[in-house]
């Protein structure tokens, strides 16, 4: 029976738990869900609820659409995920995945997932981010369940053909540019490259002052004598 129960967790059999809870983070039910929404204590993702506020879906009140070309949302798009992802890997540690969704239900709206390489970083992220406040608004962060995003996003999406459109309730990924992706690997690399310097340094100086030292014990032991 303890067989049965684990090979089902958190698929459509399993009763108990809910599967959309475990796969993607988030349920349109939210609490009023009839199944268990199990959060974990250790992740290696953290999950930042609406942090990404789309333009698409700020409508101008007189015109009642988005006065902003595709090109512009885009653009602060990318900013926005560049400078989100270096601020996760300079200040808290190295990011395998970063994720956000361009859904219009409420429970996936504006969600940015981030998956650490280790599980104390994400917690230590996760603490520390529910301190702070983006864009006028206090972030919202906690531990999530999903560390496979591919089980997580929407296959018929991805092929153009998802009839849910933004409020299906499987990830719709919002696309970074290839030139981000590129500038954020340089950036990473070029700081990498500037920590292997400054600690080559700080061992060039270590040693130096350590010759130092056995020089002078040497020139005192021989005055002694």
């Amino acid at each position: 029976m303890a067989e049965y129960l684990a090979s089902i967790y958190g698929t459509e059999k399993d009763k108990v738990n809910c599967s959309f809870y475990y796969k993607v983070g988030a349920c349109r039910h939210g609490d009023r869900c009839s199944r268990i929404h199990n959060k974990p204590s250790f992740s290696q993702t953290i999950l930042l609820q609406g942090l990404y506020q789309n333009p698409r879906n700020a409508l101008d009140p007189v015109q009642n659409q988005c006065t902003l070309s595709e090109d512009d949302i885009q653009e602060g798009f990318d900013e926005f995920y560049k400078d989100v992802y270096l601020e996760m890997v300079n200040k808290y540690g190295q990011v395998e995945d970063m994720i956000v969704c361009d859904n219009l239900g409420e429970h996936l709206l504006g969600n940015v997932y981030v998956r650490f390489r280790f599980e104390e970083t994400a917690e230590k992220a996760m603490n520390d981010l529910n301190r702070r406040w983006f864009g006028g608004r206090p972030i919202v962060a906690e531990l999530s369940p999903v560390t496979d995003f591919r089980e997580a996003c929407c296959r018929q999406y991805e092929t153009g053909d998802c009839s849910k459109e933004g409020f299906c309730n499987f990830m719709h990924l919002k696309m970074v540019s290839r030139r981000v992706k590129r500038e954020i690997q340089d950036a990473i690399y070029e700081d990498k490259r500037r920590q292997r310097k400054t600690r080559n340094r700080s061992r060039s100086r270590s040693r130096s002052r350590s010759r130092d030292r056995r020089r002078r014990s040497g020139s005192g032991e021989r005055r002694r004598r």
